[in-house]
């Protein structure tokens, strides 16, 4: 993924958060929910792999 703009988005519910992380290339959006305790890099580093992992299966990778 590197060179490629990820935007992520945070919504927090009770003890959880919702991330979405979208692909600007291709509009591919991707949702995880996590707990709030595990902090924002860990919950955008879950999300940027499920994001890697759908656009390889979409592209046969």
């Amino acid at each position: 993924m590197a060179g490629r703009e990820v935007l992520f988005e945070f919504r927090q519910i009770g003890a959880y958060v919702k991330v979405s992380a979208i692909d600007c290339l291709t509009g591919l959006e991707v949702s995880i929910v996590g707990d709030v305790k595990a902090g924002e890099v860990r919950l955008k580093q879950t999300a940027l792999k499920k994001l890697e992992y759908v656009l390889a299966k979409q592209t046969g990778g």
